[in-house]
């Protein structure tokens, strides 16, 4: 999927450790080679090559991930939009490269969740606008974590954590104790800015630090702001602990593209998700849950 993945575990013994984390990283190969743009033979892929064309009828796993997206898309007005590969596409980090003025101004429009048509009755997936193409990069990772987990769980873990790239989910805690879970300094990454102590949970942090690169004194990452085609500027990370990865993973994209008023005003009225921000002068906002009882700004230095 791009990214690191790593397995930490408790188990009775080296065989029972080395079967349940080799089954967690066949899952991660099965969910990549369903779900990655890169890879043309993958669902997705087909998606893209022919859904602006004709309806495309899809397997329920992929089909309940497009649902649960759009369900981010509503409840974050379009923040999270997983038709922001319409111009995604066009970025290329490793070649440092970025789509143009123009070629954004071709594409934008095809930035529109609500042009997605999602049949439940055929499983079938269908573009409304013919340059459309989508990215579930912002939530397939965090569902990736959760299916680890419910693995582990099957093979008779108790005790672990999974991680990939920046989504981690804790099952249990780490031998009586919780897991310590650091939130990098966004421009430091030997510095770590928090740390919070967490047990069966999970945790994701969306920065722009993670896919970029900089031409001239203009940051370009991979967390692309839907209704401008271009990346979000206005935090520089983001971090949200919920009970699944899948939720954490979609909503620290979300919130990094809603900006600091508009991400904690959401946070605060979702029951039981916390979030961590870091805005773009290096501001440090907690959701009220993780709010020192003192504080009674929205803010810390």
């Amino acid at each position: 999927m791009g990214t690191r993945t790593a397995v930490e575990l408790y188990a009775s013994s080296q065989q029972q450790a080395d079967q349940c984390s080799r089954r967690v990283f066949d899952e991660m190969k099965r969910i990549d080679a369903l779900m990655s743009p890169y890879i043309q033979t993958s669902e997705l892929a087909i998606i893209n090559q022919q859904a602006a064309k004709h309806p495309v009828k899809v397997g329920k796993e992929i089909f309940d991930l497009l649902e649960l997206s759009m369900k981010f898309s509503k409840i974050s007005h379009g923040a999270f939009d997983i038709t922001y590969a319409s111009v995604g596409y066009l970025y290329d980090y490793r070649m440092k490269k970025h789509p143009t003025e123009q070629q954004i101004k071709q594409n934008l429009s095809a930035i529109d969740f609500k042009s997605v048509v999602l049949d439940k009755t055929n499983n079938s997936i269908f573009f409304k606008k013919r340059n459309t193409k989508i990215d579930l990069g912002g939530i397939a990772k965090g569902y990736a974590v959760d299916n680890a987990i419910q693995i582990l769980k099957n093979c008779g873990i108790q005790n672990a954590l999974v991680t990939a790239g920046g989504d981690s989910r804790i099952l249990g805690d780490k031998a009586g104790r919780p897991w310590i879970m650091g939130v990098q300094h966004p421009r430091d990454k030997n510095k770590v800015v928090v740390s919070i102590p967490l047990s069966n949970t999970a945790i994701s942090t969306s920065g722009d630090y993670e896919r970029y690169f900089i031409e001239g004194e203009k940051r370009f990452h991979h967390i692309i702001k839907p209704s401008t085609g271009k990346a979000a500027d206005e935090e520089w990370s983001v971090s949200v602990i919920a009970d699944k990865a899948v939720t954490s993973d979609a909503l620290s994209t979300t919130l990094f593209v809603l900006g600091t008023n508009k991400a904690l005003d959401l946070i605060n009225s979702l029951e039981g998700i916390e979030a961590i921000i870091i805005n773009a002068h290096g501001k440090m906002f907690y959701s009220t849950g993780l709010m020192p009882p003192s504080e009674h700004q929205r803010g810390s230095e």
